[in-house]
């Protein structure tokens, strides 16, 4: 899973802060530590039950990706449409 983040730097020290959050973060002496002890911060929280995954449905065009990935037909429609593009541009 993938949450977005943000490192910043500051006195010396780096923060990394879980983005839309103000009490998921961790403050470490290395851009590098401040990415792991926030990772382990991240798990904790949602071990704990205080950050939860909410999993959204897609919208839009993007339900179509990859669903007729396994038709037959679909790569005879692509090679057609190549070839054709092919004969016309030659």
């Amino acid at each position: 899973m993938t949450f977005p983040i943000s490192v910043e730097s500051h006195d010396g020290q780096f923060i990394a802060s879980l983005v839309g959050t103000s009490n998921v973060r961790a403050v470490e002496s290395t851009h590098s530590q401040a990415i792991s002890s926030l990772k382990v911060k991240i798990h904790q929280s949602i071990e704990s039950g205080e950050l939860y995954l909410l999993e959204l449905d897609t919208v839009g065009i993007s339900n179509l990706a990859g669903k007729y990935e396994a038709d037959p037909t679909l790569r005879d429609i692509c090679d057609n449409a190549y070839k054709k593009r092919n004969e016309e541009h030659n």
